[in-house]
């Protein structure tokens, strides 16, 4: 990304207490109506797993994703294939999935000799991913680039450099696939790994959803965006029933001991020297949280949590299946599992990393806008689902909880890790509702999961940013109302406002409207250190009749942050994405590597 202009990019409003930030109105696509006769689902074929692994290990799946009409590459409403291979200096003729041919196959065949493949590929795999986001949080997803030609389209670039590795690059908003020879022989598409497309991807849409997060401001926050783009490039490849059959026939029905299930990106991760470029698994006891950890590295820490409480969940789901397989026992004999017992185990196995994935993309509207530290998200994790599920017969919580402890996670300032004392709490003040930002105020184009107009949007901004920057009430949503020991604080920023529609298991919806105030903080240079930024600010949930359910807040002068974010600066894992230029720091570039 290179050197950034600290201050959010910002857009004047009358009153000068705020500012409303550009991605409040940021495009959004919109889904057009379906053509009467037009089919509603267009099914293509991927690779589950990577090219080199064998279709008798479910490696070849086909998925169903939105049907819309496609120009050559391929080019939809989000995404747009560039078919030019820029280490070749050559162009490749771009897929027509809109072709006889290719309606009829279910797209071009499985191929890492066949550029339209991967050009299929990447399409696939970034559409279903997207579509997992819409239907968890109920609303389409502004992307958080500022490019705005070609209607504000990621692009994907198949073969975009030499080298096993993929970025994503949000000044061209581009997701960039690279490709090497192996020293084995045949050539590394990083393209054709499901799991790489799936983290790349993430990393564009989590930028949408909290375009902060690419901050580096703390070891933390500069691991999370990697553990997230994981778990759900892992918790997504679990949807693929042959492939997962396969993994637990293997492993006896325990995902923990399956590899094809814990393995992130294989291939990859072989060609730089690894048995894959991460792992889920835990061998004895697990690797603790520590802040001088490197990105990957402390990012595999949450990874490991998140999958173990995954696999104490499906224990609990199995066992009684297993007992009446064995006779009571639960002792499974040698040699092949019981089919019938398996596809029960594959189903399950499905259906719960689903349940997780949704769980972990839903915690998002519920963790604060800036800073985040895993505790916090492991507090959002068990906010936002105890909002849907009361009752967690399965006890998905607990198991979350005790994960993330055995691994020394711990949130600051909770009295105990228990689940009442992790939820967020609601406002201590007892603020009077937003009536112009209650649901029966909101304008919305057609249906609620379509993002409002940029002057509905705009609007709402305006009303929550004359509330929140009110002096008196700066410091419960974060905010400085001025200078204050050697912190110099810009107007605070509505970056943005979405609505969220979800729905429980039960059938349970709840509407809300999800916000972020941030404010950028000058820290001036004193005692020999140079100058640097700090951000304070808060997550703002209003319920249908404009009521504050929550106030997640980050104030920059609380806990000690900017003497932590100072050492973060210094220290040698900080140093790889800060550095000093003058008297001031500046950030380094983000998202460049997959390892």
């Amino acid at each position: 990304m290179g050197d950034q202009s600290f201050a959010p990019a910002f857009a004047p409003v009358e009153k000068a207490r705020f500012v409303v930030g550009t991605q409040v109105a940021r495009m959004v696509p919109r889904v057009p109506k379906r053509a009467g006769g037009a089919p509603g689902r267009r099914p293509l074929r991927i690779y589950t797993i990577d090219p080199d692994a064998s279709r008798l290990d479910g490696a070849v799946a086909t998925i169903e994703v939105p049907f819309e009409a496609l120009e050559p590459g391929p080019v939809g409403l989000r995404f747009r294939v560039d078919p030019m291979d820029y280490a070749a200096g050559q162009a490749y003729l771009p897929a027509e999935l809109d072709s006889h041919y290719a309606l009829l196959r279910h797209g071009y065949d499985p191929s890492p000799s066949d550029p339209r493949f991967h050009q299929q590929m990447v399409y696939a795999v970034c559409t279903n991913v997207y579509c997992t986001f819409r239907r968890a949080l109920g609303r389409d997803i502004a992307w958080g680039f500022s490019r705005t030609e070609d209607a504000g389209r990621l692009y994907l670039v198949p073969h975009s450099f030499t080298g096993a590795n993929a970025c994503y690059d949000k000044i061209a908003g581009a997701l960039k696939f690279g490709y090497e020879l192996s020293p084995c022989g045949g050539y590394t598409f990083a393209a054709l790994s499901h799991d790489v497309v799936a983290h790349e991807v993430t990393h564009a849409i989590l930028d949408g959803l909290r375009s902060n997060f690419q901050v580096p401001s703390g070891a933390d926050t500069a691991a999370f965006h990697e553990a997230f783009s994981d778990l759900v490039a892992l918790f997504h490849r679990l949807s693929y029933s042959d492939m997962v059959r396969q993994a637990l026939r293997e492993a006896r029905g325990m995902p923990e001991r399956a590899a094809a299930i814990t393995d992130i990106a294989r291939q990859i991760g072989r060609h730089l020297g690894h048995r894959a470029l991460r792992s889920a698994a835990v061998d004895g006891s697990p690797a603790r949280y520590a802040e001088n950890l490197e990105a990957h590295a402390l990012g595999e820490v949450l990874l490991s949590a998140v999958f173990e409480a995954f696999a104490e969940v499906y224990r609990r789901k199995t066992a009684r299946f297993v007992r009446m397989a064995t006779q009571g026992s639960g002792i499974l004999p040698e040699g092949e599992l019981n089919p019938d017992l398996l596809d029960i185990l594959v189903h399950i196995c499905s259906r719960l990393a689903g349940q997780f994935l949704t769980m972990l993309i839903r915690a998002i509207d519920y963790c604060p806008p800036v800073d985040l530290r895993f505790g916090e998200y492991l507090r959002a994790l068990l906010t936002a689902d105890r909002e849907l599920v009361p009752d967690d017969e399965w006890d998905y919580r607990h198991a979350l909880i005790a994960a993330f402890a055995r691994r020394g996670i711990y949130p600051r300032h909770v009295a105990s890790l228990t689940e009442d004392a992790l939820l967020w709490r609601p406002p201590l003040r007892q603020h009077s509702p937003l009536l112009e930002l209650s649901f029966k105020q909101l304008r919305f184009e057609g249906d609620p999961a379509c993002a409002a107009g940029p002057l509905e949007l705009q609007r709402q901004a305006e009303v929550l940013g004359s509330y929140v920057s009110q002096p008196e009430l700066a410091p419960e949503f974060g905010l400085l109302s001025g200078p204050q020991d050697g912190i110099v604080p810009d107007l605070p920023c509505v970056a943005s406002i979405r609505t969220a529609r979800r729905a429980g298991p039960e059938g349970r919806l709840v509407f809300d409207l999800v916000a972020e105030v941030i404010q950028h903080c000058r820290v001036t240079a004193r005692d020999g250190q140079p100058e640097f930024s700090i951000w304070g600010g808060s997550t703002v949930i209003l319920g249908p009749e404009g009521e504050f359910r929550y106030i997640i807040s980050k104030n920059v002068t609380g806990s000690d942050r900017v003497r932590r974010r100072l050492a973060f600066m210094q220290h040698p894992t900080g140093r790889q994405f800060w550095r000093r230029d003058g008297d001031r720091m500046v950030q380094r570039e983000v998202f460049c590597n997959l390892a």
